[in-house]
C-alpha cells in the first residue's frame, strides 16, 4: 500500500480569485455607512427628528454586519500562511456568511413581530419626516450595493495561492481551449483550438512569416484509438481547420509541418462549477444591502399609500412581506454556509467524472471524499484500489486535468 500527497498542492493559500478586490470593496461600503449614519444621528438630534435618528442607528446595524465580512476577509488574507489552519483560511467567509445569515433571520424576525404589533395597534406615522428618510436609505443602500457588485469577478475560483497554474492562460478569454507553441527549424508556431462563438477548429500561425495550407495537416489520436484527420484553409493571418473538433478536447495531435510531424497533447481541463466557487461572504454582505434596499422599497409604496388614501395598514403589511423575503434569502444562505462548513460534497458531477476518471482502465475506488477550502479551491482524498503496479503519481496525472483539486491525497492498495 502506498499512500501520498502531492509536493505540488502543499501551499494552503486557498483563497478566492477577486479577495482582495472584495475586501477593498467591503470597507469602501463600510466607510460609506459609517459616514451616512453619523450625519443621521447628528442630523436627527439638531432638528429633532426621531425618524433620522432611528434610521441612522439602523444603519450602524448594517454597517455592523458589514464589518463582519470586511473583517473575515482581512483575516483569512493575513493569516492565509499559518500553519495552525491545516486546510487554510478558506472557509472563514464561509463562517462570516453563515453568522451574517442568523443575523439576517433575527432580523426578519424582528420585522415581522414589529409589524404584527403594529397591525393590532396603529401607530401615528411622520409622513414628512419618514418617506424622506426612506429615499435616503434607498439611496444609500443603492450605492452600497453598486460598490460591492461592480466589476465583482466571477471566475472558476482559481486565484491567490493555487497550487497550480491555469493551462488555458489568457487564451481562454478569448475562446481558446488550449494554445500550444511548437519549436519548428522555420520558426515557433502557435496551435490552439478556436471556439468563440463558432464551432471548434484548430487554428494555426508563425511567429514570424506565413504558412502555406497544403504544407499543414492534423491527425488526432484518441484515448480508444479513434483518429481524425485535419486540412487547412488560409484565414490572412493564419490557417483554420476545415474540419470541426468534436468533443471532448482530449487526444494527442500529430501535427505535420512542411513534412516533419511534431506531437501536441490536448487535455480537457474540468473546474468546479456552481456553489463550489460562490465567495458566501461577498454573497451575505450583498444580500445585506440588497434586503434593506428591498425593505426601503416596501416602506417607500407603504407610507405613500398610507398617506394617499389613510391606509395605515399598509406600512406594517409592508413590513411582513420584507421579513418574508430577507427570511427566505437568509435561509438559502444558511443553507449553503453550513453545506461548506460540515465539508458536504459541493460538486457531484465533479465527484462522478473522477470515480470515472480512475475506475475507466480497471481500478475501483474505495472511498472519495471531495470538500470545500475555500471559493473554487476543492480538497479530495482518493483511495484506488488496483490489480496493477501504478503508483500514486500515476493517478495524479490523470486527474491533473481537475485544476480546482487544490489539495489532493491519493492512497493506492493492491487488490487481494
Amino acid at each position: 500500500m502506498t499512500k501520498a500527497s502531492s509536493t505540488a498542492f502543499h501551499s494552503h493559500m486557498f483563497l478566492g480569485e477577486g479577495h482582495r478586490k472584495s475586501e477593498r470593496k467591503t470597507w469602501a461600503v463600510i466607510w460609506l455607512c459609517a459616514i451616512m449614519m453619523a450625519a443621521e444621528i447628528a442630523g436627527g438630534l439638531l432638528f429633532g427628528s426621531i425618524a433620522l435618528v432611528a434610521d441612522g442607528l439602523h444603519m450602524s446595524t448594517h454597517a455592523g454586519a458589514l464589518l463582519l465580512a470586511a473583517l473575515a476577509y482581512t483575516y483569512a488574507r493575513r493569516h492565509a500562511g499559518d500553519q495552525r489552519f491545516s486546510f487554510g483560511t478558506g472557509k472563514l467567509g464561509d463562517l462570516a456568511g453563515f453568522t451574517s445569515a442568523i443575523i439576517l433571520a433575527m432580523i426578519a424576525l424582528l420585522i415581522g413581530y414589529e409589524s404584527v404589533i403594529r397591525l393590532y395597534a396603529p401607530v401615528p406615522i411622520h409622513f414628512a419626516e419618514a418617506i424622506p428618510v426612506a429615499f435616503l436609505g434607498l439611496a444609500v443602500n443603492i450605492a452600497s450595493a453598486w460598490l460591492l457588485s461592480g466589476g465583482h469577478a466571477h471566475g472558476h475560483g482559481q486565484g491567490q495561492g493555487h497550487g497550480h497554474g491555469h493551462g488555458h492562460g489568457h487564451a481562454a478569454a478569448h475562446g481558446h481551449d488550449e494554445t500550444h507553441r511548437i519549436a519548428t527549424p522555420d520558426g515557433e508556431v502557435v496551435l490552439e483550438v478556436f471556439e468563440d462563438g463558432v464551432p471548434p477548429r484548430f487554428r494555426i500561425h508563425r511567429e514570424s512569416g506565413a504558412l502555406v495550407p497544403s504544407a499543414v495537416s492534423i491527425e488526432t489520436v484518441r484515448p480508444d484509438g479513434a483518429r481524425q484527420s485535419f486540412t487547412f484553409r488560409d484565414l490572412g493571418e493564419g490557417l483554420e481547420s476545415i474540419e470541426e473538433i468534436p468533443e471532448p478536447h482530449a487526444f494527442e495531435a500529430m501535427v505535420s509541418i512542411s513534412g516533419q510531424t511534431y506531437p501536441v497533447l490536448f487535455e480537457e481541463h474540468e473546474h468546479a462549477h456552481g456553489k463550489a466557487t460562490d465567495d458566501n461572504n461577498m454573497r451575505a454582505a450583498v444580500v445585506h444591502v440588497i434586503a434593506d434596499a428591498a425593505v426601503s422599497v416596501l416602506v417607500i409604496v407603504g407610507l405613500l399609500l398610507a398617506r394617499a388614501f389613510g391606509w395605515l395598514w399598509m406600512d406594517p403589511v409592508a413590513g411582513l412581506v420584507g421579513a418574508v423575503v430577507i427570511a427566505s434569502w437568509a435561509l438559502g444562505l444558511i443553507r449553503d454556509t453550513s453545506a461548506v462548513l460540515l465539508d458536504m460534497n459541493p460538486d457531484r458531477g465533479m465527484a462522478e467524472n473522477l470515480r470515472r476518471t480512475i475506475e475507466s482502465e480497471g481500478d475501483e475506488i474505495a472511498d472519495l471524499h471531495l470538500w470545500r477550502l475555500g471559493p473554487g479551491h476543492l480538497g479530495a482524498i482518493v483511495s484506488v484500489v488496483t490489480p496493477t503496479r501504478r503508483q500514486q503519481d500515476y493517478y495524479r496525472g490523470r486527474l491533473s486535468r481537475f485544476r480546482s483539486l487544490s489539495h489532493l491525497t491519493i492512497e493506492v492498495r493492491r487488490a487481494a
